[in-house]
């Protein structure tokens, strides 16, 4: 691409040159003051073929390197892996169709920042808890599409930006030829959190990915064991608040205030104090017709049960009803 750019900036400086010369001879050579009078003829057929058949090869010289390019820019085939990226509100999920490796990414930087309680860090709302990892030197095949509204995956450093729109795939590919960190974000508007939205790739040598690669593979497994594992009231409520402020607090706020007439509150809410039943209800499935995402797949059981009693016993709900991932994994 950048040897097509300078071959069309040379050729564009020798044209230049070419007629600003003639244009500055012919000012300069003909000009009144030397007596010059100026020729009176009406017209010239082989000059005007010249003119334009002269232009006209440089035009096509110009589009044939032109369109190969644009092709293999366009071109995903003969990739080495392929990623699927799916934008949500207010988060990107990956899935690695050749890995069997899937996982949200969120934004990580802390409310505490966001709220001007502390003082911002390096990477303010550039920081997720789950990067997009991929391998250098290999030629990846990106798959792009959203869940709820359009979304724009947008990675200056690669040359990226393509939408996301629900029901339709966009395809891009890259290929990083060096390890490195590269940030991005959502630059469609997309409702409130669309500032919340980053994107985070990192690109590892083959020895440091195939170590990302057990290391999610090993996640994936000490997520199945934690189903399994007796959980105390404490144990959920930690975790549920972490839940709870990754996931839900862009709408429902860190302390479950939620937003009058746009994000209804949790605290003291019918839902997180009436039956359990409803509130497992909504929170793996959704509403239809609202903003509320069903995060039955996006949480596994322990995230959803651990958020859900948090939900029901923080903010002075305290119904006592304590969530385990087997009743979760029931309700599903």
């Amino acid at each position: 691409m950048y040897g097509l750019h300078m071959l069309v900036f040379w050729i564009c400086v020798a044209i230049g040159i070419v007629v600003f010369s003639a244009m500055f001879y012919s000012i300069l050579r003909h000009r009144k003051s030397l007596g010059v009078k100026a020729a009176r003829f009406h017209e010239n057929t082989a000059v005007e073929v010249l003119w334009t058949l002269v232009p006209l090869s440089i035009l096509v010289g110009m589009a044939i390197p032109a369109t190969r390019v644009l092709i293999a820019m366009e071109d995903t085939s003969a990739s080495d892996m392929t990623v699927k990226v799916t934008g949500y509100q207010w988060k990107w999920h990956y899935e690695y169709l050749d890995e069997e490796v899937s996982f949200f990414s969120n934004l990580a930087t802390p409310q505490e920042q966001i709220l001007g309680l502390e003082e911002k860090g390096e990477h303010y709302l550039l920081e997720v808890d789950n990067p997009m990892v991929v391998p250098v030197g290999k030629r990846i095949r990106i798959l792009l599409t959203a869940s709820d509204v359009i979304h724009a995956w947008w990675v200056p450093d690669l040359a990226i930006k393509r939408d996301a729109i629900p029901g339709f795939i966009n395809e891009v590919w890259t290929r990083i030829d060096e390890p490195g960190v590269f940030r991005g974000q959502c630059a469609e508007l997309c409702g409130r959190g669309h500032a919340f939205m980053p994107i985070v790739v990192v690109a590892k040598d083959e020895a440091g990915w195939q170590a990302w690669l057990e290391e999610q593979r090993a996640s994936k497994a000490a997520d199945e064991t934690l189903a399994m594992a007796d959980w105390s009231m404490d144990d959920l409520m930690a975790r549920g608040r972490e839940v709870h402020e990754t996931h839900c607090a862009a709408c429902h706020q860190a302390g479950g205030e939620g937003i009058p007439g746009v994000f209804p509150a949790i605290q003291g809410s019918a839902i997180a104090t009436g039956a359990l039943e409803e509130h497992l209800e909504i929170v793996i499935r959704g509403q239809p017709g609202t903003a509320m995402a069903a995060f039955g797949p996006q949480l596994s059981d322990a995230d959803l049960a651990s958020v859900i009693t948090y939900q029901r016993n923080a903010w002075g709900n305290d119904t006592g009803d304590v969530v385990t991932p087997a009743r979760i994994g029931s309700a599903r």
